[in-house]
């Protein structure tokens, strides 16, 4: 068995993957610490560059010989075992983790909030931090997204009366998250979603379970009433004693419960109330949010209930509350010469849902969503959801199939898709070519318009030209 992680100053961690936002942050919190910091990857990013400011050696490419001086090699799941570092670091007898383990150390070393789900959980681990930071805990964060009221996905953690907190988005993507023993665990929402690993209900609620009942350092779990996957976790949650449950939602009886819930465009408000040992509730007060739709608003109370469970005053939380910004590409808005151009980086059917709902109540003129799909087992699997996540939006522009390297599932496909979308859309065109896309849009929709890009980096980059068009630039 492998020792203990030790993250004392002394060893040279060498992460193959380092451009990636996950990845990224992790070593941003081990280069905090004094660790000696370096990596790889395929190609230079703004992340990349950032690393090299913060001084991370970052090389390009994946070469044996970025090993040199590494005692400690870290991967993500993305990472093959045939990637030539990985293949020369075991060959050196190197030792070789990933980098949940790595994350699961980070987390052990402070007092730790783990936040979990299918959708959100960057969102509200970026709002808890925020609300900690409102009452003054300095809390260090390692976030999969850019936090836009800080402009990065990570730092460190400060001592603050005593303890050191720590906000994390912990990835059950893979089944990894059982590696991190988190002092708060939340669980925002729960579904089907990464079906290449869990193909059923019963391998992701088993993963989640042990998540809360493996922890032995567990001392809160927070967890969604209002979701039916959570529903299902909290019918089989077997929690010690001394562990406090504490649940939030907007309907029903939860411990923290949300009220009145008023949506304005781009904002929300709120009122709170928490359930006493007698049952009865007494109202904390209205939080307002500058984050659009009632999925933020789920979002936020979430955060609301995890701060509120950990002591922090009300009055701070309203505060905070209000002016935290959310993450970059998550309903990130511009307008373009009237035009409405919004990001966000979901490509789950239900996240789909939910951010289209939050443009149509807010829209002036027709709803035009374009959409990158992910994976054939996505597809596959959801295709009748797929159909009912774009009822909100007038038109659908749908281009190539980002496989993740997937064996193609016969009789799914982009056209098949786009045929269940039109089932419940007035129109559904297919762009195949990324690069055609601003021009389709400029020809096609008038102003006013909310256009809403749904894919990942190469998407949004499709979405800055076609803003660009929109205001007369190249």
């Amino acid at each position: 068995m492998d020792a203990p992680l030790d993250l004392t100053p002394g060893q040279t961690w060498h992460l193959v993957g380092i451009g990636g936002i996950g990845v990224s942050g992790i070593a941003r919190l081990l280069h905090a610490r004094g660790l000696r910091v370096q990596g790889s990857d395929v190609r230079e990013s703004q992340i990349t560059r950032a690393l090299r400011a913060e001084g991370i050696a970052v090389f390009l490419g994946h070469d044996p010989a970025h090993l040199a001086g590494a005692d400690i090699v870290a991967v993500s799941t993305a990472v093959p075992a045939s990637n030539p570092e990985v293949v020369a670091a075991r060959a050196r007898g190197l030792r070789v983790l990933h980098r949940s383990e790595a994350l699961g150390a980070l987390v052990a070393a402070a007092r730790s909030v783990g936040v979990i789900g299918t959708h959100g959980k960057g969102t509200v681990s970026g709002a808890i931090a925020w609300l900690f930071e409102g009452a003054g805990l300095r809390p260090g964060f390692v976030i999969g997204g850019l936090l836009l009221n800080w402009g990065t996905n990570a730092r460190p953690p400060e001592l603050v009366g005593g303890e050191r907190w720590l906000v994390a988005e912990v990835d059950e993507s893979d089944g990894t998250l059982v590696n991190s023993h988190p002092a708060v665990g939340v669980l925002n929402n729960l579904e089907l979603d990464h079906l290449h690993y869990y193909p059923e209900w019963p391998k992701l609620e088993a993963a989640v379970l042990r998540y809360f009942e493996g922890n032995p350092r567990l001392q809160v779990a927070v967890i969604n009433r209002d979701d039916l996957g959570c529903h299902k976790i909290l019918a089989r949650l077997n929690l010690p004693p001394a562990v406090r449950l504490v649940t939030f939602g907007f309907d029903g009886e939860p411990v923290v419960r949300g009220t009145n819930l008023r949506n304005q465009r781009m904002t929300g408000r709120f009122d709170v109330e928490v359930k006493g040992d007698d049952g009865a509730y007494r109202l904390l007060g209205t939080v307002d949010i500058g984050l659009p739709g009632k999925y933020n608003a789920s979002n936020l109370l979430c955060a609301v209930a995890t701060a509120w469970s950990q002591g922090v005053p009300f009055a701070a939380i309203q505060a905070a509350a209000a002016a935290y910004r959310g993450l970059e590409n998550r309903f990130t808005l511009v307008e373009a010469a009237g035009i409405e151009i919004v990001k966000d980086y979901i490509s789950h059917p239900t996240g789909i849902k939910r951010v289209l709902e939050a443009a149509r109540a807010q829209a002036e003129g027709e709803v035009v969503a374009v959409f990158k799909p992910y994976r054939f087992t996505m597809i596959h699997y959801l295709m009748d959801d797929y159909r009912q996540a774009f009822r909100d939006a007038d038109r659908a522009v749908v281009t190539e199939l980002y496989t993740a390297g997937e064996v193609p599932i016969p009789g799914t496909d982009v056209h098949v898709l786009c045929a269940k979308i039109a089932e419940v859309t007035r129109e559904v065109s297919y762009v195949h070519a990324l690069d055609d896309i601003p021009a389709w849009l400029q020809a096609h929709v008038r102003p006013p318009a909310t256009v809403l890009f749904f894919g990942g980096d190469d998407l949004f980059a499709v979405a800055d030209r076609y803003a660009a068009l929109r205001k007369g630039g190249a």
